[in-house]
This record gives structure tokens, sequence and C-alpha cells, in this order.
């Protein structure tokens, strides 16, 4: 059954004429009678009475036409609903995030776009770092915002993405205070005394950041690993609890530097500088993150 059968039938039970519903339905005669002849031939009855003049229903007919018209009615609406989803997703802007920055930095970072450009339709998923590339490698955002280090590989070749710095941060050795006000685990640690060390998990990039850091620095600390996770955010905790040191993103410490709840807990040997990358791939994208991109390169090209 087709479609044009239904508009078919409904334009013939307007008019009751073939030849006019021919002339709206922008067809010839014999074709527009053969159509009729064939929504029959599906439903299996007599849908008109073609003895009477103007043409008229017969009880099939009659009872099929609220169904023509239910049907069509569904038909029609729901394809404006498709297409209005179509539309909406088309002008979504997407994002990947790791978790950390989706908390902090990804919420001033839009805004900061949105005061030049107005309101965007932008949607974030957050994960872990080995996640979110994959969302990008998959085709399944437009765009992968991830915390860069100078000895850190992607995973992402640069034959197939693309990518501009959108930030700095630094990755910063920090500790809850003591009672004497000075930072309750300090590096560099003793063989007798080892700074208990709240890691990132080994397949983070920050964590991977930290291990080439202590592996080269011409002092290396004195670390007891007592604790893992992926998340900067409960690093940032088990810090403020006292329960030992860990490198955590200035960005998301100020407040706590600021009151001294954490206390800078090395030297500047031990802090790690990170740059907030975007990655796209090379591939054209929908009009609305290719717009976005064409700014954010203008306002690159366009710093000093």
């Amino acid at each position: 059954m087709e479609t044009k059968w239904l508009l078919d039938f409904l334009s013939l039970v307007d008019t009751g004429n073939f030849s006019r519903s021919a002339d709206a339905r922008a067809t010839t005669q014999p074709a527009f009678s053969r159509r009729i002849r064939a929504l029959e031939d599906w439903v299996g009855a007599t849908l008109f009475d073609r003895s009477a003049q103007p043409i008229e229903l017969t009880q099939a007919g009659a009872q099929f036409r609220p169904v023509a018209e239910e049907v069509l009615r569904r038909l029609l609406q729901s394809r404006e609903e498709i297409q209005q989803i179509g539309r909406s997703t088309e002008s979504t802007i997407t994002f990947a995030a790791t978790h950390s920055l989706s908390l902090v930095f990804f919420p001033r970072w839009i805004s900061s776009i949105e005061d030049k450009t107005g309101v965007l339709r932008t949607r974030l998923d957050s994960n872990q770092i080995a996640n979110c590339v994959q969302t990008l490698l998959h085709g399944e955002c437009h765009f992968l915002l991830l915390p860069t280090h100078a000895n850190v590989d992607i995973q992402l070749p640069e034959e197939r993405f693309s990518s501009l710095v959108v930030g700095h941060d630094r990755l910063i050795p920090v500790s809850a205070p003591d009672e004497a006000g000075g930072p309750r685990h300090h590096l560099p640690g003793t063989r007798e005394a080892p700074v208990h060390y709240l890691a990132y998990a080994p397949s983070s990039a920050s964590g991977r950041a930290v291990d080439f850091m202590l592996s080269h620095h011409p002092e290396p600390p004195v670390l007891h690993r007592v604790f893992d996770t992926h998340l900067a955010a409960v690093l940032k905790s088990m810090a403020l609890q006292g329960r030992g040191l860990a490198w955590l993103p200035e960005s998301e410490i100020g407040a706590e530097l600021a009151s001294g709840a954490l206390l800078p807990s090395g030297d500047d040997s031990h802090v790690i500088q990170t740059a907030i990358r975007l990655f796209r791939s090379r591939d054209q994208l929908p009009p609305a993150p290719e717009g976005f991109w064409a700014k954010l390169v203008d306002a690159s090209s366009a710093s000093p």
C-alpha cells in the first residue's frame, strides 16, 4: 500500500469525480483510476460506487474513510515531529570531556564564548579520557575537550584530527595543612617518612603526566601510593581530609588555596603545565559545529 493511494482516495471522496481528482493530484485520469483500483485490491473491497453521479462511497468505503484520514494524519504528524528532531539535532553542538573539565572548565569556557555569539544549543557527555577519545573516534560527538601534556600521547592521529588550545592550567602538588600551618604532606619525602600520595588512575592523562614528571625528576620524591581514582574531584576531597598529597588542577582549587584549606606542597619543579585542547575530526561537520569551529579559529588567529 502506498501513501499516495490514500491521498487519491480522500481526493475522490471530496470531488466525487475521477477527472477533477486526477487534475488535483497532477496525474492522468487512467493512472488515477489504476491507483484507486490498486487501493481497492489491497483493501479487498470496492470503495466507490461508480454508477452514482457524483461518485459515492460504498459501505466499505465509508468505513475505510476515517481509517485513511487517521493514518495520513499520524504519518504527517510523525514526519513533522521527526523533522523537528532532525533540525534540533543538526543545530546542537556536541562535546565530550573528562569529568574534571566538565565540572569546572567547560561551563566557564562555553559561557565566555556565548558572551560573543549568543546562547548556543550544546550537549556535553562526561566520561573518562579513554571513553571520551572513543566517542570522538566513533563520530559520536563533534568536539572533544581534553587536558593535554607535552609528554603524553592522546592517540588521535593528526592526519585525521585537528585541535586548538582553548585554555591553560597547571597540576600543582597540594596538601591539607598540619597543626603548625604548613602542608601536612610535603615533597620530597624520605625513605623513613614517604609522602602519602593520592594518585590518578594510571590510564588517565593527568596520571601519566604526573608519572612522567616523577620518573624524570632530578631528585625523585619518595612517595607511598595510598589511593587511586580517575576523578580529580575525589582526589581533592581526599586531600582536604588530610589523607595525602595530590596533583590537582590549579583552576579547581583556587578557593581552597586562597583560604588555606589546601597548601602547595612542592616547588616549581613539581608543577606540571597543562594545555586544554579542543579536538575535532578533519571531516566536514554539520553547519552549526563548523560555524562554531570557524569562530574559534578566527579568535585564535586574532590573539596576540
